[in-house]
């Protein structure tokens, strides 16, 4: 079986190919995971350069194209330039299965479908959403005829049906979005190396958003103190539109400045330790397309306790290998991380990594590929 995976993401920054393998795992990782004796997998990804790159047994071909212009930056992914050698690419590759990343990009969706009638196209979601207003009619007719589509959790195509995105015969598979190879270390060392501590140590791995909620974080570490004297907050983001709110918030709490600690930006290189010394991971997400931070928590055995939303649900099987708590509620995130913190460390990194190799890895996506990729040819 011969299979494209295609993306039509131009990155900004105009890096070379090299860089991009380096830079994007999951560009790297997933094909290699998927590909097998029964399988052949070829990624095909827009860039801004030529190149043609073998890593791992996987062909990685890199093809010119343009990025979008301001304007089209502005107007969303749809608007990016068609892609005419990305596409002459796939037809001279003539898979069985073309694998297209992202549902943003409909117009270059249609053009493969246009250039190759006889090949299945699945769609993979990556944190997408429905394209609003006017322009739904442009992405209905564009998807219309799609095989099948991908989300981390069923739930996530719910809003795509209801937006006639995507038609409500459309197949619709449930598989992560991608996956880690972080791994378990050993904790005491992780400290040492890291200076983070606490009984339970909590790590917060996220951007400083609405989204992303840190202040209802904080509400539940204030809450949860009250059983748990010892516990302590390590904060650790990228992105921080929400910083002046938050530390505003830890400075004018005496109980949380006493457990609270701003570590800032930190390189992806330090990330694993960071999850390794901690116990527990705090995400209080309204919404996520997948969730990298619980993914590589889970990776290293560091349990989530996180909101009950789809792709959570998904990633923490339904609450055995995480806490899960509603939208906005600290009372209930807090006696999560209690429950959490009284399982004994050696139990609950065991459970957290064996759902992890069963459910998350690299290894079990890259079956649960195949037997889509299967399941689409015989149908």
């Amino acid at each position: 079986m011969r299979v494209a995976h295609v993306s039509f993401f131009v990155d900004p920054a105009g890096r070379a190919p090299a860089a991009l393998l380096d830079a994007w795992p999951t560009l790297a990782s997933l094909a290699p995971a998927i590909s097998a004796d029964t399988v052949v997998v070829t990624v095909v990804q827009a860039a801004a350069a030529d190149a043609l790159i073998e890593r791992d047994g996987i062909q990685f071909q890199f093809v010119r194209e343009r990025r979008p212009t301001a304007l089209q930056r502005r107007l969303g992914f749809w608007a990016s330039p068609l892609t005419g050698r990305v596409v002459q690419r796939l037809v001279d590759l003539s898979p069985d299965i073309v694998h297209i990343h992202s549902l943003s990009f409909p117009r270059h969706v249609r053009q493969v479908r246009d250039a190759l009638p006889d090949t299945r196209i699945i769609v993979q979601d990556h944190a997408d959403q429905p394209i609003a207003g006017w322009r739904r009619s442009l992405v209905r007719a564009s998807l219309d005829g799609i095989d099948a589509a991908s989300f981390t959790a069923a739930a996530q195509a719910t809003p795509f049906i209801a937006a006639g995105v995507l038609d409500q015969r459309a197949r619709i598979f449930e598989v992560p979005e991608s996956s880690s190879v972080f791994t378990p270390g050993d904790q005491a060392t992780a400290r040492s190396v890291t200076g983070i501590h606490g009984d339970p140590c909590v790590l917060w791995l996220g951007h400083l958003d609405g989204n992303k909620d840190p202040l209802l974080a904080l509400d539940a570490i204030r809450i949860a103190a009250g059983s748990l004297p010892d516990i302590r907050l390590w904060m650790a983001w990228i992105e921080a539109p929400l910083l002046d709110f938050v530390r505003q918030r830890v400075e004018r709490d005496a109980m949380l400045r006493e457990r609270v600690t701003m570590l800032g930006p930190q390189p992806h290189s330090r990330v694993q330790s960071l999850l390794r010394a901690a116990d527990l991971l705090i995400q209080a997400s309204h919404n996520e397309g997948s969730g990298y931070a619980v993914i590589e928590a889970m990776a290293c055995g560091t349990a989530p306790v996180v909101t009950d939303i789809p792709s959570f649900r998904v990633l923490t099987g339904e609450g055995k290998a995480g806490g899960l708590s509603p939208i906005g509620d600290a009372v209930a995130m807090a006696a999560s991380l209690g429950q959490w913190a009284a399982v004994p460390a050696g139990d609950r990194r065991a459970r957290v990594r064996d759902h992890f190799d069963r459910d998350l890895s690299f290894h079990a996506i890259g079956a649960r590929w195949r037997a889509i990729y299967q399941d689409v040819l015989a149908r």
